[in-house]
C-alpha cells in the first residue's frame, strides 16, 4: 500500500461513512504505521494472516457461440 493509495482510499471511506466531499477534506499529515501501532478496531481486524473471504457470484463462462447480446430473461447470478 502506498501513501497515494491510502489517500484515495481515505477519500472513498470519508465519502461513504460521512458523505464528505473531496474538496472539503484537508490532509494534514501522512505516515506509515506498523501493525502494532494501529488503534482502531476496523483496521486491526484485517491484520489476521489467515483471513479468507467467500467467493460469491461465481458463474461459469458461457461459450462465445451461445452468448446473446439481448436476452428475454434476467441472468441467474448464483450457482446451484
Amino acid at each position: 500500500v502506498t501513501i497515494n493509495g491510502a489517500d484515495s482510499q481515505m477519500y472513498s471511506e470519508m465519502a461513504g461513512r460521512h458523505r464528505a466531499h473531496p474538496n472539503t477534506i484537508q490532509i494534514i499529515n501522512t505516515a506509515t504505521l506498523m501493525a502494532s501501532e494501529c488503534k482502531r478496531e476496523h483496521m486491526t481486524e484485517m491484520h489476521d494472516s489467515k483471513l479468507k473471504y467467500p467467493v460469491i457470484r461465481k458463474m461459469p463462462l458461457v461459450a462465445k457461440r451461445l452468448r446473446a447480446t439481448f436476452t428475454a430473461k434476467r441472468p441467474t447470478t448464483f450457482a446451484r
